[in-house]
């Protein structure tokens, strides 16, 4: 059974606040476990940014490396990399972030603090990433959901021709009874030959 969760997405909106949000955070000083603008860390740095996509409050949540998988788990990241989404990308010993428009954020890198730069999710060091989908990527697999909303100008759909209706059954008729007056012909028999027409 699928697991039941709501999945937050990424739309434009929130990528421009992504943005903002590193633009505020730059220069942020490289401090380990730290979780304010005082200083933070790579994985620090990931958190902020994770909850912020998510509607989390950016300071006081935060993740490690050793805990990313399940941190990210929980606000609806899904495994692997997915062009135009959030990714995150972590080893055991660091963490990169890629914005929905391919922006790389990194906190740690090249002996500096948070900054718009860096390897981003993609570097070959991380063995592990994840996403979160975008708008467009829900075919949510969350049955209880609510249904798409319904554009009411919107053409109707063609109506069926006969190409699109369904065949209730494939299987020819049963042959016809056979006259009791005429004897059947032997198995494997051919057909008799057309005498021509009857005379009159």
């Amino acid at each position: 059974m699928a697991l039941l969760r709501s999945i937050v997405m990424i739309d434009a909106i929130a990528t421009t606040a992504l943005l903002t949000l590193v633009n505020q955070v730059s220069g942020t000083p490289y401090r380990t476990g730290g979780d304010s603008p005082a200083g933070t860390d790579c994985s620090g740095l990931a958190s902020w940014v994770a909850n912020a996509a998510t509607g989390r409050p950016i300071f006081g949540d935060r993740f490690h490396t050793g805990d990313e998988e399940q941190a990210l788990l929980a606000r609806g990241f899904r495994y692997g990399t997915q062009p135009g989404a959030l990714n995150i990308g972590w080893n055991s010993g660091h963490t990169a972030v890629t914005l929905p428009d391919g922006t790389p954020v990194s906190s740690g890198e090249s002996g500096s603090g948070v900054r718009i730069g860096g390897g981003g999710a993609f570097q070959r060091q991380f063995t592990r990433h994840m996403y979160l989908p975008m708008a467009d990527d829900q075919a949510i697999d969350d049955p209880a959901a609510p249904p798409p909303p319904v554009d009411p100008f919107a053409p109707a759909p063609p109506a069926p021709g006969p190409a699109d209706l369904p065949v209730v059954n494939a299987q020819m008729p049963p042959p016809p009874p056979a006259d009791p007056g005429v004897p059947a012909p032997p198995p494997d028999a051919a057909p008799a030959p057309d005498a021509g027409p009857t005379p009159v």
